[in-house]
Protein backbone atom coordinates (compact mmCIF):
# COMPACT_ATOMS: atom_id res chain seq x y z
CA UNK A 1 0.00 0.00 0.00
CA UNK A 2 1.28 3.47 -0.84
CA UNK A 3 -1.30 5.68 0.88
CA UNK A 4 -1.16 6.13 4.64
CA UNK A 5 -4.06 8.50 5.31
CA UNK A 6 -7.20 9.89 3.70
CA UNK A 7 -5.45 13.16 2.73
CA UNK A 8 -3.40 11.10 0.25
CA UNK A 9 -6.61 9.92 -1.42
CA UNK A 10 -9.13 12.76 -1.10
CA UNK A 11 -8.47 16.46 -1.66
CA UNK A 12 -11.97 17.77 -0.88
CA UNK A 13 -11.90 19.61 2.51
CA UNK A 14 -15.58 19.09 3.34
CA UNK A 15 -15.37 15.34 2.71
CA UNK A 16 -12.16 15.10 4.74
CA UNK A 17 -13.94 16.94 7.56
CA UNK A 18 -16.71 14.35 7.59
CA UNK A 19 -14.13 11.54 7.67
CA UNK A 20 -12.43 13.23 10.60
CA UNK A 21 -15.77 13.71 12.39
CA UNK A 22 -16.36 9.96 12.13
CA UNK A 23 -13.00 9.24 13.72
CA UNK A 24 -11.52 7.50 10.68
CA UNK A 25 -7.76 7.92 10.35
CA UNK A 26 -6.35 5.17 8.13
CA UNK A 27 -8.05 3.94 4.96
CA UNK A 28 -8.79 0.22 4.78
CA UNK A 29 -7.16 -1.97 2.12
CA UNK A 30 -10.13 -1.76 -0.23
CA UNK A 31 -10.33 2.03 0.21
CA UNK A 32 -6.63 2.53 -0.50
CA UNK A 33 -6.83 0.47 -3.67
CA UNK A 34 -10.25 1.47 -5.01
CA UNK A 35 -10.52 5.22 -4.40
CA UNK A 36 -7.63 6.31 -6.69
CA UNK A 37 -8.91 4.11 -9.53
CA UNK A 38 -12.48 5.35 -9.24
CA UNK A 39 -11.30 8.97 -9.16
CA UNK A 40 -9.47 8.29 -12.45
CA UNK A 41 -12.85 7.37 -13.94
CA UNK A 42 -12.04 3.69 -14.41
CA UNK A 43 -14.52 0.84 -14.18
CA UNK A 44 -13.84 -1.39 -11.20
CA UNK A 45 -14.26 -5.06 -10.35
CA UNK A 46 -13.55 -5.52 -6.66
CA UNK A 47 -13.65 -8.57 -4.43
CA UNK A 48 -14.18 -7.63 -0.79
CA UNK A 49 -16.11 -8.96 2.17
CA UNK A 50 -18.67 -7.23 4.37
CA UNK A 51 -16.97 -5.13 7.05
CA UNK A 52 -13.93 -4.15 4.93
CA UNK A 53 -15.04 -0.54 4.39
CA UNK A 54 -16.22 -1.04 0.82
CA UNK A 55 -19.17 1.35 1.12
CA UNK A 56 -16.81 4.26 1.75
CA UNK A 57 -14.54 2.88 -0.99
CA UNK A 58 -17.19 3.68 -3.59
CA UNK A 59 -19.11 6.49 -1.90
CA UNK A 60 -16.14 8.78 -1.16
CA UNK A 61 -15.05 9.06 -4.82
CA UNK A 62 -18.71 9.27 -5.87
CA UNK A 63 -19.16 12.31 -3.62
CA UNK A 64 -15.98 13.85 -5.03
CA UNK A 65 -17.46 13.45 -8.50
CA UNK A 66 -20.69 15.15 -7.46
CA UNK A 67 -18.82 18.20 -6.23
CA UNK A 68 -18.24 18.97 -9.89
CA UNK A 69 -21.71 20.47 -9.95
CA UNK A 70 -24.07 19.38 -12.70
CA UNK A 71 -27.39 21.05 -13.49
CA UNK A 72 -28.98 17.93 -14.94
CA UNK A 73 -31.97 16.34 -13.26
CA UNK A 74 -32.25 12.76 -12.15
CA UNK A 75 -29.74 10.66 -10.26
CA UNK A 76 -26.07 10.93 -11.18
CA UNK A 77 -25.05 8.06 -8.90
CA UNK A 78 -27.00 4.79 -8.60
CA UNK A 79 -26.12 2.23 -5.91
CA UNK A 80 -27.88 -1.06 -6.54
CA UNK A 81 -28.11 -3.43 -3.56
CA UNK A 82 -29.86 -6.79 -3.04
CA UNK A 83 -31.78 -6.12 0.20
CA UNK A 84 -33.58 -3.41 2.12
CA UNK A 85 -31.23 -3.76 5.07
CA UNK A 86 -28.14 -3.22 2.95
CA UNK A 87 -29.83 -0.23 1.32
CA UNK A 88 -30.40 1.28 4.76
CA UNK A 89 -26.76 0.73 5.71
CA UNK A 90 -25.57 2.45 2.53
CA UNK A 91 -27.97 5.34 3.17
CA UNK A 92 -26.72 5.70 6.73
CA UNK A 93 -23.06 5.81 5.70
CA UNK A 94 -23.77 8.12 2.77
CA UNK A 95 -25.54 10.54 5.11
CA UNK A 96 -22.53 10.58 7.43
CA UNK A 97 -19.98 11.04 4.67
CA UNK A 98 -21.96 13.84 2.98
CA UNK A 99 -22.93 15.65 6.19
CA UNK A 100 -21.09 18.85 5.17
CA UNK A 101 -22.23 18.75 1.53
CA UNK A 102 -25.56 20.47 1.93
CA UNK A 103 -26.36 20.67 -1.78
CA UNK A 104 -25.93 16.91 -2.38
CA UNK A 105 -29.07 14.89 -1.77
CA UNK A 106 -29.80 11.18 -1.75
CA UNK A 107 -32.92 9.02 -1.92
CA UNK A 108 -33.43 5.33 -1.31
CA UNK A 109 -36.24 3.14 -2.58
CA UNK A 110 -36.97 -0.49 -1.82
CA UNK A 111 -39.82 -2.86 -1.16
CA UNK A 112 -41.76 -2.11 2.00
CA UNK A 113 -41.69 1.67 1.68
CA UNK A 114 -45.21 3.06 1.19
CA UNK A 115 -45.67 4.29 -2.37
CA UNK A 116 -46.88 7.74 -1.35
CA UNK A 117 -43.72 8.26 0.73
CA UNK A 118 -41.53 7.00 -2.09
CA UNK A 119 -43.23 9.12 -4.74
CA UNK A 120 -42.89 12.24 -2.60
CA UNK A 121 -39.12 11.66 -2.40
CA UNK A 122 -38.83 11.02 -6.11
CA UNK A 123 -40.68 14.22 -7.00
CA UNK A 124 -37.67 16.25 -5.85
CA UNK A 125 -34.33 16.56 -7.58
CA UNK A 126 -31.64 14.33 -6.08
CA UNK A 127 -28.10 13.24 -6.86
CA UNK A 128 -27.72 9.76 -5.36
CA UNK A 129 -30.21 6.91 -5.66
CA UNK A 130 -29.83 3.80 -3.50
CA UNK A 131 -32.23 1.05 -4.57
CA UNK A 132 -33.11 -2.61 -4.71
CA UNK A 133 -33.66 -4.00 -8.23
CA UNK A 134 -37.35 -4.90 -7.97
CA UNK A 135 -38.61 -1.55 -6.75
CA UNK A 136 -36.33 0.39 -9.11
CA UNK A 137 -37.71 -1.45 -12.14
CA UNK A 138 -41.24 -0.57 -11.05
CA UNK A 139 -40.26 3.10 -10.92
CA UNK A 140 -38.52 2.94 -14.30
CA UNK A 141 -41.53 1.31 -15.94
CA UNK A 142 -43.84 3.91 -14.39
CA UNK A 143 -41.40 6.63 -15.58
CA UNK A 144 -41.00 8.02 -12.07
CA UNK A 145 -37.23 7.75 -12.49
CA UNK A 146 -35.05 8.10 -15.55
CA UNK A 147 -31.38 7.17 -15.74
CA UNK A 148 -30.45 9.18 -18.84
CA UNK A 149 -28.13 11.42 -16.81
CA UNK A 150 -26.54 8.66 -14.74
CA UNK A 151 -22.77 9.06 -14.42
CA UNK A 152 -21.90 6.15 -12.10
CA UNK A 153 -23.53 2.74 -11.58
CA UNK A 154 -22.44 0.83 -8.47
CA UNK A 155 -23.38 -2.81 -7.91
CA UNK A 156 -22.89 -3.77 -4.26
CA UNK A 157 -22.99 -7.44 -3.17
CA UNK A 158 -23.32 -8.53 -6.81
CA UNK A 159 -23.04 -12.22 -5.94
CA UNK A 160 -26.01 -11.96 -3.59
CA UNK A 161 -28.09 -10.17 -6.21
CA UNK A 162 -27.53 -13.05 -8.62
CA UNK A 163 -28.19 -15.65 -5.91
CA UNK A 164 -31.54 -13.95 -5.33
CA UNK A 165 -32.43 -14.16 -9.03
CA UNK A 166 -31.80 -10.53 -9.97
CA UNK A 167 -29.54 -11.06 -13.00
CA UNK A 168 -32.17 -10.01 -15.57
CA UNK A 169 -33.36 -6.99 -13.52
CA UNK A 170 -29.73 -5.83 -13.13
CA UNK A 171 -29.10 -6.19 -16.86
CA UNK A 172 -32.30 -4.29 -17.64
CA UNK A 173 -31.42 -1.45 -15.26
CA UNK A 174 -27.92 -1.18 -16.74
CA UNK A 175 -29.40 -1.01 -20.24
CA UNK A 176 -31.42 2.06 -19.22
CA UNK A 177 -28.25 3.98 -18.25
CA UNK A 178 -25.86 5.72 -20.67
CA UNK A 179 -23.11 3.51 -22.07
CA UNK A 180 -20.65 6.25 -21.16
CA UNK A 181 -21.30 5.74 -17.44
CA UNK A 182 -18.65 4.52 -15.01
CA UNK A 183 -19.50 1.12 -13.51
CA UNK A 184 -18.22 -0.33 -10.24
CA UNK A 185 -18.90 -3.90 -9.12
CA UNK A 186 -18.29 -5.16 -5.59
CA UNK A 187 -18.75 -8.83 -4.73
CA UNK A 188 -17.52 -11.19 -2.03
CA UNK A 189 -17.11 -13.95 -4.62
CA UNK A 190 -16.86 -14.17 -8.40
CA UNK A 191 -18.25 -17.40 -9.82
CA UNK A 192 -19.00 -17.91 -13.52
CA UNK A 193 -22.34 -16.07 -13.35
CA UNK A 194 -20.91 -13.02 -11.59
CA UNK A 195 -17.90 -12.91 -13.93
CA UNK A 196 -20.21 -13.15 -16.94
CA UNK A 197 -22.24 -10.20 -15.65
CA UNK A 198 -19.05 -8.23 -14.95
CA UNK A 199 -17.79 -8.86 -18.47
CA UNK A 200 -21.05 -7.61 -19.97
CA UNK A 201 -21.28 -4.44 -17.86
CA UNK A 202 -17.68 -3.32 -17.26
CA UNK A 203 -15.24 -1.81 -19.75
CA UNK A 204 -11.55 -2.57 -19.19
CA UNK A 205 -12.04 -2.65 -15.42
CA UNK A 206 -9.35 -2.38 -12.79
CA UNK A 207 -9.44 -5.59 -10.74
CA UNK A 208 -8.96 -5.45 -6.99
CA UNK A 209 -8.91 -8.40 -4.60
CA UNK A 210 -8.87 -7.87 -0.85
CA UNK A 211 -8.13 -11.23 0.69
CA UNK A 212 -9.81 -12.41 3.84
CA UNK A 213 -7.28 -12.39 6.66
CA UNK A 214 -6.98 -15.96 7.85
CA UNK A 215 -5.26 -14.75 11.01
CA UNK A 216 -8.66 -13.69 12.32
CA UNK A 217 -9.65 -17.33 12.78
CA UNK A 218 -6.84 -17.76 15.29
CA UNK A 219 -8.73 -15.27 17.46
CA UNK A 220 -11.95 -17.30 17.33
CA UNK A 221 -12.37 -20.07 19.87
CA UNK A 222 -14.54 -22.63 18.09
CA UNK A 223 -16.62 -25.27 19.89
CA UNK A 224 -18.89 -28.07 18.71
CA UNK A 225 -21.68 -29.46 20.91
CA UNK A 226 -23.35 -32.69 19.87
CA UNK A 227 -27.09 -32.59 20.55
CA UNK A 228 -29.82 -35.19 20.39
CA UNK A 229 -32.91 -32.99 20.54
CA UNK A 230 -34.24 -29.44 20.66
CA UNK A 231 -34.39 -29.40 24.45
CA UNK A 232 -30.67 -30.10 24.63
CA UNK A 233 -29.96 -27.26 22.20
CA UNK A 234 -31.82 -24.81 24.42
CA UNK A 235 -29.94 -26.10 27.46
CA UNK A 236 -26.58 -25.46 25.78
CA UNK A 237 -27.82 -22.08 24.57
CA UNK A 238 -28.81 -21.02 28.06
CA UNK A 239 -25.42 -22.03 29.43
CA UNK A 240 -23.53 -20.14 26.71
CA UNK A 241 -25.59 -16.97 27.10
CA UNK A 242 -25.07 -16.95 30.87
CA UNK A 243 -21.48 -15.86 30.20
CA UNK A 244 -21.18 -12.32 31.65
CA UNK A 245 -18.48 -11.48 29.09
CA UNK A 246 -20.89 -11.54 26.15
CA UNK A 247 -20.96 -8.14 24.46
CA UNK A 248 -23.23 -9.04 21.56
CA UNK A 249 -24.22 -12.44 20.16
CA UNK A 250 -25.63 -13.65 16.86
CA UNK A 251 -27.57 -16.92 16.78
CA UNK A 252 -28.02 -18.46 13.34
CA UNK A 253 -31.13 -20.52 12.65
CA UNK A 254 -32.21 -22.27 9.47
CA UNK A 255 -35.82 -21.03 9.34
CA UNK A 256 -37.71 -17.79 9.86
CA UNK A 257 -40.18 -19.45 12.22
CA UNK A 258 -37.41 -20.80 14.43
CA UNK A 259 -35.70 -17.40 14.71
CA UNK A 260 -38.93 -16.05 16.19
CA UNK A 261 -39.28 -19.01 18.56
CA UNK A 262 -35.69 -18.70 19.82
CA UNK A 263 -35.95 -14.94 20.31
CA UNK A 264 -39.27 -15.27 22.19
CA UNK A 265 -37.88 -18.01 24.43
CA UNK A 266 -34.79 -15.96 25.27
CA UNK A 267 -36.87 -12.89 26.12
CA UNK A 268 -39.09 -14.84 28.53
CA UNK A 269 -38.25 -13.70 32.02
CA UNK A 270 -36.57 -10.51 30.84
CA UNK A 271 -33.01 -11.69 31.50
CA UNK A 272 -31.88 -11.37 27.87
CA UNK A 273 -32.75 -8.73 25.26
CA UNK A 274 -33.13 -10.61 21.99
CA UNK A 275 -34.76 -10.04 18.61
CA UNK A 276 -35.33 -12.01 15.44
CA UNK A 277 -34.16 -10.75 12.06
CA UNK A 278 -35.44 -12.47 8.92
CA UNK A 279 -36.85 -11.82 5.47
CA UNK A 280 -40.45 -12.43 6.52
CA UNK A 281 -40.55 -9.28 8.64
CA UNK A 282 -42.09 -6.15 7.15
CA UNK A 283 -40.03 -3.02 6.52
CA UNK A 284 -41.15 -1.25 9.69
CA UNK A 285 -40.27 -4.22 11.89
CA UNK A 286 -36.85 -4.66 10.33
CA UNK A 287 -36.04 -0.96 10.53
CA UNK A 288 -37.03 -0.87 14.19
CA UNK A 289 -34.94 -3.96 14.97
CA UNK A 290 -31.85 -2.67 13.16
CA UNK A 291 -32.12 0.65 15.01
CA UNK A 292 -32.24 -1.16 18.36
CA UNK A 293 -29.24 -3.28 17.37
CA UNK A 294 -27.18 -0.24 16.42
CA UNK A 295 -28.21 1.61 19.59
CA UNK A 296 -27.11 -1.34 21.74
CA UNK A 297 -30.63 -2.03 23.04
CA UNK A 298 -30.47 -5.64 21.81
CA UNK A 299 -27.79 -8.02 23.02
CA UNK A 300 -28.72 -11.16 21.08
CA UNK A 301 -29.73 -11.23 17.39
CA UNK A 302 -31.37 -14.39 16.04
CA UNK A 303 -31.06 -14.42 12.26
CA UNK A 304 -31.23 -16.49 9.10
CA UNK A 305 -28.26 -16.61 6.72
CA UNK A 306 -30.08 -14.71 3.98
CA UNK A 307 -31.02 -11.94 6.36
CA UNK A 308 -27.59 -11.55 7.92
CA UNK A 309 -25.45 -11.42 4.79
CA UNK A 310 -24.35 -7.90 3.96
CA UNK A 311 -25.37 -6.50 7.36
CA UNK A 312 -22.41 -5.26 9.36
CA UNK A 313 -23.01 -5.71 13.09
CA UNK A 314 -20.02 -4.51 15.14
CA UNK A 315 -18.68 -5.81 18.46
CA UNK A 316 -19.99 -9.37 18.14
CA UNK A 317 -18.26 -11.47 20.78
CA UNK A 318 -20.19 -14.73 20.31
CA UNK A 319 -21.60 -16.58 17.30
CA UNK A 320 -23.90 -19.55 17.87
CA UNK A 321 -24.94 -21.94 15.11
CA UNK A 322 -28.24 -23.24 16.47
CA UNK A 323 -28.35 -25.20 13.22
CA UNK A 324 -25.25 -26.07 11.23
CA UNK A 325 -25.18 -24.35 7.83
CA UNK A 326 -25.35 -26.32 4.60
CA UNK A 327 -21.91 -25.32 3.32
CA UNK A 328 -18.48 -24.65 4.79
CA UNK A 329 -18.45 -21.21 3.13
CA UNK A 330 -21.55 -20.30 5.11
CA UNK A 331 -19.90 -21.58 8.31
CA UNK A 332 -16.81 -19.47 7.68
CA UNK A 333 -18.96 -16.42 6.90
CA UNK A 334 -20.99 -16.91 10.08
CA UNK A 335 -18.08 -17.24 12.50
CA UNK A 336 -16.33 -14.35 10.74
CA UNK A 337 -18.85 -12.09 12.44
CA UNK A 338 -16.69 -12.26 15.55
CA UNK A 339 -12.91 -12.02 16.08
CA UNK A 340 -12.69 -8.73 14.16
CA UNK A 341 -10.32 -5.78 14.57
CA UNK A 342 -7.97 -7.78 16.79
CA UNK A 343 -10.67 -8.76 19.29
CA UNK A 344 -11.11 -12.36 20.42
CA UNK A 345 -14.39 -14.16 19.84
CA UNK A 346 -16.16 -17.44 20.44
CA UNK A 347 -18.17 -19.61 18.05
CA UNK A 348 -20.43 -22.48 19.16
CA UNK A 349 -22.09 -24.98 16.84
CA UNK A 350 -24.85 -27.44 17.71
CA UNK A 351 -24.69 -30.64 15.65
CA UNK A 352 -26.97 -33.65 15.50
CA UNK A 353 -26.42 -37.07 13.96
CA UNK A 354 -27.95 -35.78 10.70
CA UNK A 355 -25.12 -33.26 10.36
CA UNK A 356 -22.31 -35.83 10.06
CA UNK A 357 -21.09 -34.69 6.63
CA UNK A 358 -21.09 -30.98 7.42
CA UNK A 359 -19.62 -31.70 10.82
CA UNK A 360 -16.62 -33.44 9.25
CA UNK A 361 -15.93 -30.37 7.11
CA UNK A 362 -16.27 -28.01 10.05
CA UNK A 363 -13.93 -30.09 12.20
CA UNK A 364 -11.33 -30.12 9.45
CA UNK A 365 -11.61 -26.34 9.14
CA UNK A 366 -11.14 -25.93 12.90
CA UNK A 367 -7.99 -28.04 12.70
CA UNK A 368 -6.70 -26.18 9.62
CA UNK A 369 -8.49 -22.97 8.51
CA UNK A 370 -6.34 -22.78 5.37
CA UNK A 371 -7.90 -26.05 4.15
CA UNK A 372 -11.40 -24.64 3.70
CA UNK A 373 -11.94 -26.40 0.36
CA UNK A 374 -11.29 -29.91 1.62
CA UNK A 375 -13.76 -32.68 0.87
CA UNK A 376 -15.83 -34.36 3.57
CA UNK A 377 -14.19 -37.27 5.34
CA UNK A 378 -15.76 -40.61 6.13
CA UNK A 379 -18.31 -40.97 8.85
CA UNK A 380 -16.04 -43.14 10.96
CA UNK A 381 -13.97 -40.46 12.67
CA UNK A 382 -14.69 -39.33 16.20
CA UNK A 383 -16.76 -36.17 16.51
CA UNK A 384 -17.23 -36.04 20.24
CA UNK A 385 -14.80 -33.23 21.07
CA UNK A 386 -15.23 -29.52 21.43
CA UNK A 387 -12.43 -28.06 19.34
CA UNK A 388 -10.75 -24.72 19.81
CA UNK A 389 -8.54 -22.55 17.66
CA UNK A 390 -7.54 -20.41 20.63
CA UNK A 391 -4.27 -20.95 22.49
CA UNK A 392 -6.29 -22.46 25.34
CA UNK A 393 -6.41 -26.23 25.94
CA UNK A 394 -9.06 -28.09 23.97
CA UNK A 395 -12.14 -29.01 25.89
CA UNK A 396 -14.41 -31.99 25.73
CA UNK A 397 -17.95 -31.38 24.59
CA UNK A 398 -20.86 -32.45 26.66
Amino acid sequence: MTSKNFEDLIQEPLILQAIQDLGFTTPSDIQQQAIPEVLKGKDLRASAQTGTGKTAAFMLPALCRLLKKSSTRGPKILVLVPTRELAMQVVEETTKLSRHLRHITSVFICGGIPYHVQNRKLSRNFDILIATPGRLIECLEEKRIHLSNLEMLILDEADRMLDMGFIEPVEYIASMAPKSRQTLMFSATYDEKVLSLANSLLTNPTEIIVEKKAANYDLIEQHIHKTNNLEQKYKFLDEILSDPNIEKAIIFSSTQKQTEQIADKLCDGGRITAAALHGGMNQQQRTRTMKKIRNGDIKVIVATDVMSRGIDIPEVSHVINFDLPKTLDDYVHRIGRTGRAGAKGKAFSFASSRDYQMLDEVERFIDDPSDSSSKPQSRGRSRGRSRSRSPQPRRRSR
